[in-house]
């Protein structure tokens, strides 16, 4: 997300064994009698919490583009046995990211209750949700295991530094630490968050920028250098998978070279040829990083998307899975508080057009309107106007993420 860290939001687990094993006991009881079932801050035995990654090691770097590991590793026959047992309107709950207010965690729970959405989206400065436990009631109201975001960059962006202390600038980071280092600390606030409930960071921040520290990138970059760049943001997207929470790598196709600030319109970025060379290398060789999604920016690529931001775009999510080779769950940047989006389009719209274009997951931060948007969403599914296609595939994908099918 393009939020800063003082910037107002209206709106979000470790687990112990025996309340990872009462998950799996709940979505058992729920797949038996055909009742549905299953991801930005986060164990027991060898399972994992839903809405994190396994702990890996791994720093192999393939020299080609390769598809991520999740295409090889999904669930497949499992998720097909979940999906079949969710009404549509459920299927379509699991395919928003909906902002809660941290300072409300009843409120909180009453959003999952009453709606079952896949995912909540912790913005802003309150932490009640992030203490004392409190997302495992929200847990405890999920049928299907909710994905909690936060977007912890470090500097400007971040959303436990008044629990767990202050974290550098991506900058900082880069221009004070090696890689190894960066890992390190990435996985230390991974493990942080996931000790407070948190499943998925909305980071790192992968533009390349020059921009001066307060720009709207500006020292959310590791740099203008794509190369090195791309070493830290690997190493941070890693850390992070090593404490299990998701990273999700943003905000695609680059928003370091575009001009202007999506909160206030629509941003224009330089032709794709010359993103290709600098603001696109950190997608390079994506399956390198392992288990990760990708946030879409609310850019207008001249040469790719005509004038239309890409995260309602066909064309930049065709990009990112085509020619990136990114077979992993893609989430919109926030459709309801950034006028990129919402001088153009009512949310429901926003949300309907994201799906159809490609989006897995659409995030609006400001909360509300839930109710709304799945109507929108089941009678658009109804008349053929958001396929069936569609959202199975968006849903095996946000399924497979959570560990929720298998």
């Amino acid at each position: 997300m393009d939020d800063e860290r003082n910037e107002p939001m209206n709106s979000g687990r470790p687990k112990t064994t025996k309340r990872w094993a009462t998950v799996i006991l709940g979505t058992a009881a729920v797949l038996a009698t055909s009742v549905q079932c299953g991801t930005a801050n986060d164990q027991g035995g060898s399972a994992q919490p839903a809405g994190t990654v396994p702990p890996s090691s791994s720093s192999a770097a393939p020299s080609r583009p390769s598809p991520s590991p999740r295409a090889e590793q999904a669930p497949v026959a499992g998720c097909e046995a979940v999906i079949a047992g969710m009404s549509p309107r459920q299927r379509l709950a699991q395919l928003v990211v909906v902002g809660v207010n941290a300072g409300d965690p009843q409120a909180a729970v009453k959003l999952v209750r009453d709606q079952q959405v896949g995912g909540i989206f912790l913005g802003g400065n309150e932490t009640a949700l992030l203490k004392n436990r409190a997302l495992d009631e929200v847990q405890r109201a999920a049928k299907v295991p909710v994905s909690v975001a936060i977007d912890e960059e470090g500097g400007r962006v971040q959303r436990i530094d008044a629990l767990d202390g202050d974290m550098p600038s991506a900058r900082k980071m880069a221009s004070t630490l090696t890689p190894s280092q960066v890992r390190a600390k990435a996985a230390e606030r991974g493990r942080q968050m996931r000790a407070r409930g948190v499943t998925v960071d909305y980071a790192p921040d992968a533009d390349i920028t020059d921009q001066p520290d307060r720009d709207i990138v500006g020292d959310r970059s590791f740099g203008a250098d794509p190369e090195v760049a791309r070493k830290y943001i690997l190493a941070f997207a890693q850390g992070l998978r090593d404490a299990g929470v998701q990273p999700v790598l943003k905000h695609f196709p680059g928003h370091g070279h575009a001009t202007g600030d999506s909160h206030k319109g629509l941003v224009r970025t330089p032709p794709l040829a010359s993103l290709r060379k600098v603001d696109l290398v950190p997608y390079r060789d994506i399956g390198e990083y392992g288990e990760i999604g990708v946030m879409v920016g609310h850019l207008d690529v001249p040469d790719l998307t005509g004038g239309t931001p890409s995260t309602l775009s066909a064309p930049a999510y065709r990009l990112l899975r085509k020619d990136y080779a990114f077979d992993g769950p893609v989430i919109t940047d926030d459709l309801g508080a950034m006028k990129a989006i919402t001088a153009q389009y009512p949310l429901p719209a926003a949300v309907l057009k994201a799906l159809q274009a490609g989006a897995d997951q659409a995030l609006w931060s400001s909360g509300g309107n839930v109710g709304t948007v799945l109507t929108t969403l089941e009678q658009a599914l109804a008349s053929g106007d958001l396929p069936a296609a569609r959202v199975d595939e968006a849903l095996r994908r946000v399924l497979t993420a959570k560990h929720a099918c298998g």
